[in-house]
């Protein structure tokens, strides 16, 4: 969505409010409920920092404002009806005043978002190869070289493969744990992430599917 695009919004419904939920742009989790006018959606796509209305105080406030747990935007859309927003974002500390990740406590955890936590392995490993921390072993692996990094995820395959042999399913999610991590780590040396690996298999998985 674009600034172009908010009077294309059905407004009157809520007199001029429009609720705006906001999902993690990386795990998919529910993170909150806000209420946008014109004014305060402009300013969340124009700053790129979530913005709502205040009913209560009658005012814009950008989420974060006074603890700094801000959430940046990753994108905003409207739905069928164009009475109701979505916003992908990513925040910046506790979004609920409780201190609590999301405003929806005890939300059951989707498949998605336990495969999200992928993607922050991702984030972890690019800040120890950045900061080099001297107790890291990924930063340490980082820094002998691609072709010793290759060699773990060699060494780590087989393991994977003789556990399954073996019989021991506790083992085996142990080595596929190992062979996992030694990807990405494996990955991000060579500039390339988890996204690039799942496009492959998404594009394989069309071209399966596509009809001839």
């Amino acid at each position: 969505m674009t600034i172009d695009d908010i009077e294309a919004l059905d407004w009157t419904k809520g007199d001029g409010l429009l609720p705006a939920i906001v999902q993690h742009a990386d795990s998919g989790t529910v993170l909150m409920l806000g209420y946008m006018n014109r004014e305060s959606l402009a300013a969340t796509l124009t700053t790129g920092q979530v913005t709502f209305y205040s009913r209560s105080r009658a005012r814009l406030w950008t989420k974060g404002e006074t603890s700094g747990n801000t959430i940046s935007v990753g994108a905003v859309t409207m739905d069928c009806d164009r009475d109701t927003l979505l916003v992908l974002g990513r925040p910046q500390g506790p979004v609920c005043h409780t201190g609590a990740a999301t405003c929806f406590h005890g939300q059951p955890a989707s498949a998605a978002t336990e495969l999200a936590f992928l993607l922050q392995l991702e984030k972890i490993i690019a800040a120890r190869i950045a900061d080099q921390p001297d107790s890291s072993y990924t930063a340490k692996l980082h820094a002998r070289g691609l072709t010793r990094m290759a060699q773990k995820v060699g060494e780590e395959g087989l393991e994977v493969a003789l556990a399954a042999v073996t019989d021991n399913d506790a083992q085996l999610v142990g080595e596929g744990a190992d062979l996992i991590y030694h990807l990405l780590l494996l990955l991000r040396a060579r500039g390339l992430g988890l996204e690039d690996v799942v496009t492959e298999l998404s594009c394989r998985h069309a071209a399966r599917l596509a009809p001839g």
